[in-house]
């Protein structure tokens, strides 16, 4: 299988840069493609055979990947598979393309694999890193219902019978649009504790736009996938921990301007997933109302 790689940058890591991209020449087998897309900036200097694609403006993460994506023809077509590497990680192990390799050989409805992220100096991994509700154990392989957008493996079928990621979103939530449609194509989704992507521990509320991205995607998440009835019960369950996690006055002011942005303006798309598709998630232990 064709393996390539898609990267995103902001031309500010060009040292992090390269040691991902060492990492990613350095896999086993067959050479693995890569792509950098500068998002709205010029791409650092990378090694020779790297492809690089400089956009005017910043399209966010997913804009970005989309772009990416179709570097290596429509829907990515050109490879198998393609891996989705945050730009100050770094492949922990020379296997792991190989890796993927063997696990979408194995598996034919195998549609995603979610990469463990362990932190470089500790091997450590945090709870929001492990894309299931039970998260003690991020050394256990499981089937899951999303996966983590900057460290991961598509199989290019995926993007092009459901499409790629929704550009609208711009940042937050945009690997669980993708992963529930292809759950409900009948894909499925795993998490590889031995596929790591060593990247720094970080708080996703660094980026200043967090907690308004995050309320108005889950609200457009809820109105562009679920079935009619369950919309308000996820987005109140949503609400609900949001709010028992107290954030501070200026956080819940953002959020809840979010979520009112999420009800008023266009969120793409609706295709609501179908009941058999809630049932498998409840059955992988997540029901889309969680």
């Amino acid at each position: 299988m064709k393996v390539g790689a898609v990267i995103i940058t902001m031309g500010n890591r060009p040292d992090e840069l390269r040691a991902l991209l060492d990492s990613v020449a350095k896999q086993d087998g067959d050479p693995v493609e890569a792509v950098v897309v500068g998002n709205g900036s010029p791409v650092p200097d990378v090694p020779e055979g790297v492809r690089t694609i400089e956009l005017p403006e910043n399209l966010g993460i997913p804009g970005g990947r989309n772009v990416g994506i179709e570097a290596f023809g429509p829907g990515g077509t050109d490879v198998d598979v393609l891996m989705f590497l945050d730009d100050d990680g770094l492949l922990a192990r020379n296997d792991t393309a190989e890796l993927c390799r063997q696990a979408f050989e194995a598996d034919p409805k195998l549609g995603i694999i979610s990469f463990r992220i362990a932190d470089p100096d500790t091997g450590s991994t945090q709870r929001r890193h492990v894309p299931r509700l039970r998260a003690a154990d991020p050394m256990r392989n499981s089937r899951v219902t999303t996966f983590l957008g900057g460290a991961n493996a598509v199989r290019t079928k995926v993007l092009a019978e459901v499409g790629g990621l929704p550009d609208e979103f711009f940042y937050a939530h945009e690997e669980t649009d993708l992963a529930w449609r292809a759950l409900d194509a009948g894909w499925m989704i795993d998490y590889r504790a031995d596929m790591v992507l060593n990247h720094p521990t970080t708080a996703p509320s660094r980026h200043a736009v967090y907690h308004r991205m995050v309320a108005r995607n889950r609200v457009w998440l809820a109105r562009r996938n679920l079935p009619a009835p369950l919309v308000p019960v996820y987005l109140g369950v949503w609400m609900l921990l949001t709010l028992a996690r107290r954030p501070s006055r200026p956080a819940l002011k953002a959020w809840f301007g979010g979520f009112k942005e999420g009800w008023t303006t266009a969120c793409g798309p609706r295709r609501p997933m179908k009941w058999r598709t809630v049932w498998r998630l409840t059955r992988l232990g997540r029901p889309p109302v969680i």
